[in-house]
This record gives C-alpha cells, structure tokens and sequence, in this order.
C-alpha cells in the first residue's frame, strides 16, 4: 500500500475517532478521521474489481488494521465506520445491487461483510451522499445547514443534504441528480451509463462532453484541438480544458455550453429544495478557480441560474466549487459515521 498521509499527529487527533471508506470504480480511499475532521491516518489503493467485493472487503479491513497498526492509534478509539460505494444500492439491507461501472460486484451484503471484518459497527452511504456529508461537515457547505453537491466525471453523481440529513429515499436512489431531465426533446442525448434520455449525466459527465465535442467538432474549420488528435491523442476533458485556456474558441464553447446546462439543473434542484448552497466537486472542474477557464465555466452555471431563478432562491443561493477535492468521499462518509454516534456540529 502507498505510505500513510496524515494532516494531525495522531497523538493529537481528538476521540472518539472514525474510519471512512470511499470505493470508486479504480481506487478504494481509506482514512481514519477524528471528531474535528481531521486526517490522522490515510491510504488508497487500487479497487481491482474484478476480484469482486468480498475480496474487496478483505483489503479494506486490512487497510484499516494498517493505519491503526502504523499510527499508534488504539483499535478501541475508532467508533465506528462510514462507507460510500456507487449506486444501485439498498441502503436499509446494506447491499450493493448493481453498480453500473462495477459489473463483479453484485447482490452482496457490503455493510456486514465489512463490519464482521473489522468488529466495528459500519454505515452505508452512496458515495456522492458521502462527498456531500463531507463539504457539509467541513468543506465549502460548512456553513450551511443544507446543500446539493453534483459531482462532475464519468458521471453526475448527486448528494442531497436537508437540516444535516442526506436524502436516501425509498429505494435508496435519492439525490441521483445525474438522472434528472433537462431536455425533453424526443431526440435528446442518451445517458452513457442508463441509457436514460435527455438526462443532464448525457450532456455534463465527461463521456457526454468528450461525444458532444467529437460531434461538433465535424462542423468547425479551425480549432487546436485537431492538431493534438491529429498527432494521436486522446480526446479528454483535460485536453479541452487545456485548449480552451489556451484560447481556443471552440474549446471555450464546448465547456460553456456544459455550464448551461449544469445552471438549468440547478435552478430546478433550487426550486425544489431551496438548499442554499449548491457545490460543484469531481475531476472535471475545468481547472477549477485556478485558471481563467475554470472561473468561467462557473461563472456561466452562476448567470444561467441567475437567468431562471425566482428571485428569493436566486439572491440567496450560493454555487460553488468543492473545498475537499478528493478527500470528500472518506472524510464525508466517516461524517456519516460520526453524526450517527450523536456528535454535531452547532450550525447557525
């Protein structure tokens, strides 16, 4: 495993303490979080789906057992742990049913696999509710007492946090934003992953822009992008990225176009649970507020919103990005863990 990171001795880290496990589709993220938030013992490692969850489960106990073992930190000071994988998903059971990019892992009984591996009780979270829990506990929501998170890469991952609780729903598919329509057209895009049309995870995860840039880029004469696919490269939102602030106009209007469409989302999730903050996390920020092009894309999602919202929900909505990068995940899902204990916050 890679070396352990930590952001406080764990001499120092305040108890009781939490493990936080966030599972992706290439990595498994493992931390062990005091009750402030913070990182005293943290490693990755790579998912190998293939090797299907219950040996997934195996590696990360042993990862947990690791950090302990590591960082000095006595077993008996973690509570308890939160755990985020991708949906489908059945929360009150603690399964996971039929993740779409995970396709070894299926039907299985996650939450007390992992529990009787470590002796800890576990709580079950999809992994965009975690990421949510996370910049709501101490990230860039950490002042709201409610927020919506859309987490923008392969797909469109969405988490709902109302007065401190995330939305699960019925059949554990709540706050599944990707999903929600915005574009009723009979001849809308396609979702990549569900096949759903006119659903915005066709038009803002990275695999709809990457299609939607191939499409158009049959239709311009000139942009700079051709010059690198001509030398063999792959299409990737980085490379737009790249381009665009660089000063390439197609580029430029193939990322602001997803900012469009991401601000017609959100002026329909404001509406329908007045949150008052929406947070933009994921791979693909453009760059994020480090560069021209990134402040952009922001800033179009902001005045788009601004263009439909009434006006109550539009002068006191804020829309940011993330705080927590890639962090998000485990930090919000031993949040969940911890909120679950009965330790909060005090909010204003």
């Amino acid at each position: 495993m890679p070396k352990i990171r930590v952001t406080v001795a764990p001499c120092d880290a305040e108890k009781p303490l939490f493990a936080g496990v966030d599972v992706g589709g290439t990595n498994i993220k493992v931390g062990i979080v005091d009750t402030h938030g913070r990182t005293a013992a943290f490693t990755s490692f790579a998912t190998e789906e293939e090797k299907g969850v219950d040996d997934a489960v195996t590696r990360m106990a042993r990862a947990i057992s690791r950090l302990t073992d590591e960082s000095g930190i006595a077993e008996e000071t973690i509570a308890a742990i939160g755990l985020g994988t991708p949906g489908s998903m059945d929360i009150p059971r603690g399964m996971i049913v039929e993740p779409p990019n995970m396709p070894h892992w299926r039907d299985f009984p996650i939450r007390d696999a992992l529990s009787a591996a470590c002796g800890k009780p576990v709580l079950f979270a999809n992994d965009a509710n975690a990421a949510a829990f996370g910049e709501f506990w101490i990230g860039r929501g950490r002042d709201h007492s409610s927020l919506v998170m859309l987490t923008l890469g392969t797909g469109v991952g969405g988490g709902i946090i109302v007065d401190g609780q995330g939305i699960d729903g019925i059949n554990s598919f709540g706050s599944e934003c990707g999903h929600m329509i915005v574009d009723s057209r009979a001849d809308a895009r396609l979702c990549v992953w569900g096949g759903g049309r006119g659903e915005l995870e066709a038009y803002a995860s990275a695999p709809a822009v990457v299609a939607r840039t191939q499409e158009a880029l049959s239709k311009v004469r000139l942009t700079s992008l051709s010059k690198r696919l001509d030398q063999g490269e792959s299409l990737t939102t980085r490379m737009l990225a790249e381009e665009a602030e660089s000063g390439d106009d197609f580029s430029v209007e193939i990322i602001l176009e997803t900012g469009r469409y991401l601000g017609i989302a959100i002026t329909t999730l404001v509406h329908l649970i007045d949150p008052g903050a929406v947070i933009l996390g994921g791979a693909m920020d453009f760059g994020g507020t480090d560069t021209d092009i990134g402040n952009r894309f922001l800033a179009t999602i902001r005045r788009e919103f601004q263009s439909r919202a009434y006006g109550i929900v539009r002068n006191n909505t804020v829309i940011d990005f993330a705080a927590l990068g890639g962090d998000a995940g485990y930090l919000g899902a031993a949040g969940i863990a911890r909120a679950a204990s009965g330790q909060r916050e005090p909010r204003d």
